[in-house]
Parts: structure tokens; sequence; C-alpha cells
């Protein structure tokens, strides 16, 4: 695994945060040492997917970045016929992906797509994942995105959502940062590190309230809506479609 040292040394300028090359060629190091719980998050993800799949349906992986989560999917799948769309607007990510498809040998019927998750029609869906992705669409798109996916679920299908989230109490974002920053710090990341990756993704990454995606979630249609999992400022939802 190569080692995230991407913004290790002092930029004169800040650039936004992109999943360029550079990025893919680090991504799973700079989740594991950026993303608490990411590997249990995308595990149970992967169980859910399993146990709430329906036969004849879709499974919709909406910011399927590298695969990770994907290809936890097929090892819980490998017994059972299933079709995916995955789909990424970067281009290193999909091709990442499709590299690691090539290795499998039960790959299921996996569609990778190149493009932005605001322009697929979900129809005929279980269930829809979208993780650390809804954060990166312009704010005033996303109840529309939430929408089109609780319009194209099956009735029981499920929705599964992780996000970083901010709290608008000041004491508990203060809480919540101190602890995301510690973590990040134990996993080996400086402070300069720390402090240009947050400027450079700032540009980019505009996270809401959980108040606000429960009550997001609830504007569309779900009714049912838990947070299974929760660090600090990250969160994980599931919804599901009565």
């Amino acid at each position: 695994m190569k080692k995230d040292i991407l913004f290790r040394i002092k930029k004169e300028k800040s650039e936004p945060f992109s999943f360029n090359q550079a990025v893919a060629d680090v991504f799973d190091d700079m989740l594991i040492r950026s993303v608490p719980l990411y590997a249990e998050s995308i595990s149970r993800h992967a169980q859910i997917c399993a146990r709430v799949y329906q036969d004849n349906s879709l499974i919709y992986d909406l910011g399927c970045s590298n695969g990770n989560l994907g290809l936890k999917i097929i090892d819980r799948m490998k017994n059972n016929d299933f079709s995916m769309i995955a789909v990424d607007s970067s281009l290193p990510m999909i091709e990442t992906y499709a590299q690691r498809l090539g290795k499998q040998e039960n790959r299921g019927n996996i569609n990778l797509v190149c493009g932005c998750l605001e322009d697929i029609r979900i129809k005929n869906a279980s269930v829809v994942l979208i993780n650390l992705t809804l954060q990166f669409i312009a704010p005033e798109d996303r109840l529309a995105v939430l929408s089109e996916i609780y319009e194209g679920l099956e009735p029981c299908g499920v929705l599964l959502l992780t996000e970083k989230i901010v709290n608008n109490t000041e004491s508990l974002a203060d809480l919540q940062n101190h602890f995301y920053k510690k973590f990040k710090m134990e996993n080996g990341y400086s402070e300069l590190e720390i402090s240009q990756k947050r400027e450079a993704l700032e540009q980019v990454l505009r996270p809401d309230t959980l108040e606000s995606h429960i009550r997001r979630l609830g504007q569309v249609g779900f009714n049912t809506i838990d947070v299974w999992l929760k660090w600090f400022n990250f969160a994980s939802l599931i919804a599901i479609k009565q």
C-alpha cells in the first residue's frame, strides 16, 4: 500500500481537493488514516447488502471510488446472482476498480460507470449505497439526489448513507474536531498535513449536520431511519422505503 504523503510539503497555494491519479494511488492509506471505523463501516454495509438484497433487483454504489466496498459486497454475495451499478466521477478511481475486478473469479454482474451520480437514474433498486460522497454534491442538489433514489427503490428497499457531519453546538463541534485531529495525528499525519488537506477539502466538501440528513431523508419519503454507526463527526445511516 502506497503511503499518503501528498500534503507533507508546504504548498504556496491551496488547490481544491481532487480525486486525481495521485490521490487514487494512495487512497487506501488515506482512508485508513483519515476515516475512523472505515473498515467496520464497509464490512457491515456489505453484510446489510447481502441480507436485504432482493432477487432480480439492482444494487447502486454511488461514489464507488476504487471498489473497496464493491469488493466486500462481491465477497458477501458470492453465492448469489446479483447486479450492481457502481458510479464514480473520477476516471482514475474507476480504472483502479476495473483492474481489481479483473482479478476476481466471482464478480457478479457489475457495471462500472464514470459519471456524476446526479445524472444517474435509479430504477429497480433494492439497495443504494452512498459512502462519503453526498458531501461533495452541491447542497442545493442533495434533496433531488435523494428523491431520485427514493423513487427508484423497490418497496422495502434500503439506502445506506455514510457522511462526515458537523455540529451546530459549539462545544460539541470543538470536541469532535479535537478528537478527529487527534485520530489523524495518532495515524502519523503532521500538523502541516492535516492543515493543508483540510484547506483543500473545505473548497469541495460541505458537510451537513446529522439532523439535516435525517430531515432530508424524511422529506423525500423515508419514514424508517436510523443511525447505526457514529464516531464523533462521522455517521452511517440506514433508511428503508416502506
